[in-house]
């Protein structure tokens, strides 16, 4: 063998590795997605080819494969010069493999895995391999009939026929059109045109023309069923017409020492050929592979709208304007109130703190339908393109916590409800200066009725020790000190209205602020992680399905450039 085959060779081992391993990576992704018999099958070309790479590269395995009756055994001992594989009218005639081998050393293991009996293995001897030289490496299986009645031999074949390098079906004049050959292996195994051959036997029954009619006949109905170039050999293993140039077919195969990879390839092309089923369609947009920015927040802004953030915000923000008027509030015009019909019983603001917390539970269980919507409408604007297997598995991915979504919603936002029952410290400092100025207020007014009753109407006599309130020319500059502290509290009770507003709408923000932080976190952890994996999921899928797929340039040849049809001789 010269160092540019082997280098060759070698190069295209390591190609066919990588999308082995591509192949690997699709099967372990696509689990779920892909149909499972399909991936059973990848799987045991995995194994298979796992198997034959291991083993001997020096041997190439050749099977003839056949039907009874169509002398495949016979064509056997033809090619190997020894009458190794019994031959008879009694059919079936080959009840177990038979095995010929041209270079022993290193071909057992190889056999052991075909599992070819040792009473059924035979070597070419060195001596009477002259002429043969360049068979060495061969290993000439003679199957038992795919056809046969015994299905121990039946199954036996199927096995060898789905592991051997190379297949050589050997179809007589009669049945060359059998259904059994077509159907259950030739449609099965189109595409396989490198590693398959179809030898046209006992041609020495037919006249010259009749030869003709039947290859041409045989050519139309393999391309009928998928083999694109078939190549087809005529022979007669009765008179040695066409062996010689069958053997040298198998020579020129067993000297490139590429049949094992091409028949991988070959598998794996077919493989490929139905995982591309579920590829995107030709110009659709490709898909996500994240869960961008903007969609994150479109998400969170739809889950707030769903279990009602602003509302809450809204109520709470009244709530606490209408709680400030029990501190902040004029007290002279909060009791004027008090004698009319109160306007915020019906409130009944108690104890306002659980009245947030029911509302925002109730906004989030009664909303569950919303909260699904917004689900649902992230998977749909990520999955666009995909396969329909890969968007179920983005909707899915997306409402894997469905269950627990809302009631997680509901107690992050009861953990954020506001503490009502902390009042701001500087409502007490305006309670207290509004008292104060109540307290002097009423002690003005005590001061007004009390000069008024004993110095301008003289109707009660004061104690020598309070005649500070008989000045009666005081009263005026008295009157409008009480008006300033009227002035002053109604004031401060407007200022103070002004703040609340302010402040109101502050706490809103931040209630909003950290609902909505909330509901980002939630959903980050239970919808987007879950869909971000499977679109990770996805991108790797479809990376490794393009390393599988076959490159534009062909990696290795066949048995022949185009049609062959080998003539009698």
């Amino acid at each position: 063998m010269s160092k540019s085959i082997m280098t060759g060779s070698t190069g295209i081992r390591q190609g066919l590795g990588a999308r082995l391993a591509a192949l690997s990576k699709v099967v372990e992704l696509g689990t779920g997605r892909v149909e499972p018999k399909l991936l059973a099958e990848a799987g045991k070309l995995l194994l298979r080819a796992g198997d034959r790479l291991k083993l001997s590269a020096d041997h190439t395995v050749v099977a003839l494969a056949g039907g009874t009756g169509s002398g495949k055994s016979s064509l056997f001992n033809a090619i190997s010069g020894l009458e190794l594989s019994p031959t008879g009218v009694r059919r079936p005639t080959t009840a177990r493999t038979h095995a010929c081998v041209w270079g022993l050393d290193g071909a057992g293991p190889l056999l052991d895995w075909l599992q070819v009996q040792w009473r059924h293995r035979f070597a070419r001897a060195s001596a009477l391999d002259k002429g043969d030289g360049r068979l060495h490496g061969l290993i000439l299986l003679d199957l038992p009939d795919h056809d046969s009645i015994r299905a121990l031999t039946d199954h036996e074949a199927d096995r060898l026929i789905q592991v051997a390098d190379l297949i050589v079906w050997v179809l007589d004049p009669q049945k060359y059109a059998d259904a059994s050959v077509h159907r259950k292996y030739v449609a099965d195994l189109a595409g396989h045109d490198a590693v398959t051959v179809f030898v046209l036997n006992q041609v020495d029954r037919l006249a010259p023309e009749e030869v003709a009619e039947c290859v041409k006949d045989l050519d139309e109905l393999l391309r009928r069923e998928g083999v694109a170039d078939p190549v087809i050999v005529t022979t007669s293993a009765l008179t040695g017409r066409g062996v010689n140039g069958l053997k040298s077919l198998l020579a020129d195969v067993v000297t490139r020492r590429r049949a094992a990879v091409q028949r991988i390839e070959a598998d794996l092309d077919r493989i490929t050929a139905d995982l591309s089923k579920i590829m995107p369609e030709p110009g659709a947009p490709p898909a996500s592979a994240s869960v961008d920015a903007a969609r994150s927040v479109g998400l969170t802004d739809a889950l707030c709208d769903a279990i009602g953030v602003p509302a809450v915000g809204e109520a709470m923000e009244s709530v606490y304007g209408s709680r400030s008027a029990d501190w902040i509030g004029w007290p002279y015009t909060r009791w004027a109130r008090k004698l009319g019909r109160d306007p915020l019983g019906s409130l009944n603001i108690g104890d306002l703190r659980d009245e947030i917390r029911e509302l925002t539970g109730t906004s989030v269980s009664a909303q569950p339908a919303e909260v699904d919507n917004a689900v649902q409408a992230l998977a749909e604007g990520l999955s666009i393109g995909m396969h329909d297997a890969w968007r179920n598995g983005v909707r899915d991915a997306a409402r894997s916590n469905s269950a627990t979504l809302p009631t997680t919603l509901s107690n992050e936002l009861a953990e954020v409800a506001p503490r009502l029952d902390k009042v701001p410290s500087w409502w007490k400092a305006v309670k207290g200066l509004q008292y104060s100025l109540v307290v002097l207020f009423g002690a003005g007014l005590a001061w007004v009725v009390t000069t008024l009753l004993s110095g301008v109407l003289e109707l009660i006599d004061l104690p020598g020790g309070l005649v500070i309130f008989g000045d009666v020319l005081a009263l005026p500059w008295v009157g409008l000190a009480m008006a300033s502290v009227l002035g002053l509290g109604a004031l401060s009770a407007v200022a103070s209205r002004n703040f609340v507003t302010l402040g109101a709408s502050a706490e809103r923000e931040r209630l909003e602020r950290e609902m909505r932080r909330r509901v980002a976190t939630v959903a980050d952890s239970l919808v987007v992680e879950p869909v971000e994996r499977e679109l990770a999921r996805h991108t790797q899928f479809y990376a490794a399905m393009q390393a599988v797929l076959p490159s534009s340039t062909p990696s290795s040849t066949g048995p022949k450039a185009s049609r062959q049809v080998i003539p009698r001789t």
